[in-house]
């Protein structure tokens, strides 16, 4: 008998497509199984959601070219979910599902990892009393949410492998976040032995194939942990238990590409459809999730105040930049110094990568930009290369001026290289490691930094962001912040939260195991409230300053913000159809007459204005009542028709307007 295939598409239409069945495949379409279709011009993966015995259509059919797998790669648990992703982040379900799934063919094991001999999270066997407290409370099923609130080096870790344990001993699975590929790597050395046989790895710097092993592993119930970065949610399990979410403040677990998801809301969603626990953590929570937990409704806090190292919370000092000559000032010179003289590590911190990355004529101001997008070129002096952050774009730097042809041209501002050529010069004896996303496109090399300045061969780790997150090295006693500025001025509402969680998590890496750890942070802006309460450690005052700020203005967490950018190389298209869209929510939000109604912000240019040779401008749409704001905007989406040229991106709840 016929059977037909109801499929979706990875394509912004939100739809499902029927093709038929070739009589030599029927006995083998199932749902769960990607498959290769005709579609227009092209050839493109569809996913099975449906298989329909009849079909009426006064159409001729196209039938599928061939089944992709073997064996169903996904259920009706990952069906509803891309459903639900659909209706909340306002993509097709096909969108939806083909981010869940790998795209791998044909799968391939993954890369061996070794156990860990040394201090790791492993070989902990006494519990705090905080931390026994808090592994109870979890178990005992008393709440659906908890955040494990605790400063860095409390043992949050501890508690969540505990509760992982004892998840998969009542037979249940456990999903573990991390925000870096780094620290994925960390945690599955660390809990290899832990959980030997049972711990698939799901993370982007795994090949297709290698994913798919993995995620085939889990389908399978071979496995009963999943660890990865932000894709790790959709691990398929079906006896799902317990989903930890680890510095659960961090920008990586908000997806930069449709469906722009964040990892915390899809885990929330999963758990109340599988009746699973979700535990978040971190040192410095989201605001978001502080706000939930001021409330006390939705989600119950649990503390960790203490580190069970036996280390204490570092000494803070700020160094005012204004009065220094060079990149390292002179106390933080000094600090160095004795440090390393009694053979202990030290952490340079600096959030941008590259030599120098502002390069200018003093003779009538041009500036390099990028010809893609409208961002400043940043200067590699290792490749000897001017770089786009952004698009990619290279170029040769030059010596004359290609406006007034003065030979009056230098650079300003300092990355990563810059310091590590000025601290070289500064400490010629001392092994210095840099750690940043050029040097650490090489995944050999980033782990083999990690491992020798682990085991005390590196005296100095100098990088950007991965040097920040979760990294625990006991003889470490020393963090500088080289330049606590490159956040603040960004025109964003969340800059100032950033920047605080990001001070307060490099200094947490400092005395973890003893109580002379010291941080030492550079800035040019010394009264800056982030700056000023990450000095004195405290988080709960910056938080609750924050929140009442946030308050005020009604952003979020008192308000629903949607993103929309409109895209596309014609700059004149843009900015018409920019104007059209904001014209279409206006008039929908005029009709909305209840109280909490959203209202249409602002339409204007990107602060980015061109990346990658596209032009961008965005509208901005709030609303106090959640449900309205996302229903305007699922109503003019549904009325408006982008002309072609002409591309919406969507994103509900930003955690950046760039």
């Amino acid at each position: 008998m016929p059977k037909f295939l109801s499929l979706v598409l990875d394509i912004p239409l939100k739809q499902s497509f029927t093709y038929s069945v070739p009589p030599d495949l029927e006995d083998l379409v199932r749902v769960g199984l990607r498959v290769i279709v005709p579609f227009g011009k092209r050839e493109i993966t569809g996913y099975i959601v449906d298989v329909l015995e009849t079909f009426e259509a006064d159409y001729q059919l196209k039938p599928i070219k061939r089944i992709v797998d073997k064996e169903p790669l996904y259920g009706k648990h990952e069906v509803d979910l891309a459903q639900w992703m659909s209706r909340f982040y306002l993509c097709s379900q096909g969108e939806a599902l083909s981010m869940m799934i790998p795209g791998g063919r044909r799968d391939s094991g993954t890369p061996a990892l070794e156990s860990e001999d040394d201090l790791t999270i492993g070989s902990v066997k006494d519990l705090s009393a905080e931390q026994a407290a808090a592994i109870e409370a979890i178990l005992s099923g008393s709440h659906p949410m908890f955040y494990l609130y605790g400063i860095t080096g409390s043992g949050k870790s501890e508690v969540f492998l505990r509760c992982a344990e004892a998840m998969i001993e009542k037979g249940k699975q456990v999903i573990y976040l991390v925000p870096e590929i780094t620290l994925t790597h960390q945690l599955a050395r660390q809990v290899v032995n832990r959980f030997a046989g049972k711990v698939a790895i799901l993370h982007s710097a795994l090949t297709p194939s290698q994913r798919l092993a993995q995620w085939k592993k889990i389908k399978s119930g071979e496995v009963m942990l999943a660890i990865g970065a932000r894709s790790a949610v959709f691990a398929p399990f079906e006896n799902l238990g317990l989903v930890i979410i680890d510095e659960e403040h961090e920008n990586s677990y908000k997806s930069g590409n449709t469906p722009r998801y964040h990892a915390r809301q899809v885990a929330q969603r999963r758990c109340v459809e599988m009746k699973a626990t979700l535990v978040m953590g971190s040192a410095t929570p989201s605001l978001e999730a502080w706000s939930l937990m001021k409330e006390g409704k939705q989600m119950r806090c649990l503390r960790l105040d203490n580190r069970v190292g036996g280390g204490v919370p570092p000494q803070v000092d700020v160094v005012d930049m204004k009065f220094e000559k060079r990149t390292i000032s002179r106390s933080l010179q000094e600090q160095m110094k004795l440090v390393l003289a009694k053979k202990k590590q030290v952490i340079l911190f600096l959030n941008r990568r590259g030599y120098s990355y502002f390069f200018h004529c003093k003779s009538c101001g041009y500036e390099m930009v990028c010809p893609n997008c409208t961002v400043s070129l940043t200067y590699h002096r290792e490749h000897n290369e001017m770089v786009c952050h952004y698009c990619g774009y290279r170029r040769k730097p030059i010596d004359v001026c290609p406006e007034c042809h003065s030979l009056d041209v230098g650079y300003s501002g300092f990355g990563t290289e810059m310091v590590q050529q000025e601290v070289q010069l500064l400490f010629p004896n001392a092994s210095i490691a840099r750690l940043d996303t050029d040097s650490a496109k090489d995944k050999k090399h980033m782990v083999s930094v990690l491992d020798d300045f682990r085991n005390g061969k590196i005296d100095i780790l100098l990088g950007t962001q991965m040097v920040a997150k979760g990294l625990n090295f006991p003889s470490v006693e020393l963090v500088g912040i080289v330049l606590a500025d490159s956040g603040m001025n960004i025109p964003d509402f969340r800059s100032q939260e950033r920047t605080f969680s990001l001070l307060m998590q490099v200094s947490g890496r400092a005395g973890r195991y003893n109580d002379q750890g010291k941080v030492i942070i550079q800035t040019f802006h010394p009264e800056n409230a982030a700056v000023a309460y990450a000095k004195v450690g405290d988080v709960d005052g910056f938080f609750d300053q924050e929140l009442l700020m946030r308050k005020e203005t009604g952003f979020p967490p008192y308000s629903r913000l949607i993103n929309l950018v409109v895209r596309g190389r014609n700059q004149e298209k843009v900015i018409a159809q920019a104007a059209c869209l904001e014209a279409l929510l206006e008039g929908l939000a005029s009709q909305i007459t209840v109280e909490g109604a959203p209202t249409v912000l602002c339409n204007c240019e990107c602060p980015l204005e061109k990346i990658a040779s596209n032009w961008r401008h965005h509208i901005l749409v709030m609303g106090t009542e959640a449900s309205l704001a996302h229903r305007l905007v699922a109503s003019a989406l549904h009325q408006y028709t982008a002309p072609s040229g002409i591309y919406i991106e969507v994103d509900m709840d930003p955690l950046q307007l760039l």
